[in-house]
């Protein structure tokens, strides 16, 4: 689950080199295909249990806290499908990525990958 919400904190906040990298990670670690091109659609793919996409709407409403104040039904939902450590764990993972994405974004690191010549 931590490579599924570090994909998508890193596809809102648009960072290359985060996805380049937790892409590989989740694929590494065995993550399906199919499960990680229906990251961005979460809500409407079935591929995704309940648990995992009440981490998915926590990790978009911290995400974009400025935006969203994560919202109450959101906060919710993560409490019932969290223990109290776990929905801290959660948080802790989603912040982190949220950091190294503003980091590699601002300072404009670029993935490291083979490019056609």
């Amino acid at each position: 689950m931590r490579e599924v919400v570090n994909l998508r904190a890193s596809q809102i906040n648009a960072c290359t080199f985060c996805l380049h990298m937790h892409l590989r990670d989740a694929r590494k670690a065995g993550e399906s295909q199919e499960r990680l091109d229906l990251i961005g659609a979460w809500r409407e793919a079935p591929v995704f249990s309940e648990r995992e996409r009440a981490a998915l709407a926590w990790t978009e409403a911290v995400t974009l806290v400025a935006d969203t104040h994560v919202p109450d039904d959101i906060y919710d939902k993560a409490r019932a499908a969290f223990s109290e450590q776990e929905l801290v764990d959660l948080t802790m993972a989603v912040v982190t990525i949220n950091a190294w994405n503003r980091w590699m974004v601002s300072f404009r690191i670029p993935p490291s990958v083979a490019r056609d010549t």
